[in-house]
């Protein structure tokens, strides 16, 4: 398995997509903690965002960093619809869309470099799916 990606475009979106599904996962999962003090929940969104991380390890995380490049990314602003909620269903529903879609694509990306690591993050973000239908009716 190789440990580093040779093309820092490409380190650029497993960066991006990896920091994406952390923050939503831990979004997630505080919701879980602090709103619904769901345990079993909980465990589970910290299981997964361990997993992610897990699984982006085997890329160079210190690669992966160093190809970050803020003050360029031509994506960087933010839409209306993602400034305002409208309550923590409307947060927690947005996201688990945020953590399905980065899981995706680092599942794509994987693939160029680490069919293990591109099933890994499959089997997080159907993990996700799953996570998402039995609890939305909670929120």
């Amino acid at each position: 398995m190789p440990s580093r990606l040779k093309h820092p475009q490409i380190e650029r979106v497993i960066d991006a997509n990896y920091n994406r599904a952390k923050e939503g996962l831990r979004v997630c999962e505080d919701i879980f903690r602090f709103l619904r003090d769901d345990p079993k929940v909980t465990a589970r969104f910290k299981k997964i965002r361990h997993g992610v991380t897990a699984a982006v390890s085997g890329f160079g995380l210190k690669n992966i960093v160093a190809a970050r490049d803020i003050k360029t990314d031509v994506g960087r602003g933010t839409i209306k619809r993602e400034s305002s909620r409208g309550d923590v269903g409307d947060i927690y529903y947005a996201n688990a869309q945020r953590v399905k879609e980065s899981l995706r694509v680092l599942e794509e990306f994987a693939k160029l470099k680490d069919a293990r690591a591109a099933d890994r993050f499959k089997k997080l973000r159907y993990e996700v799916y799953d996570i998402e239908k039995e609890t939305l009716a909670k929120i």
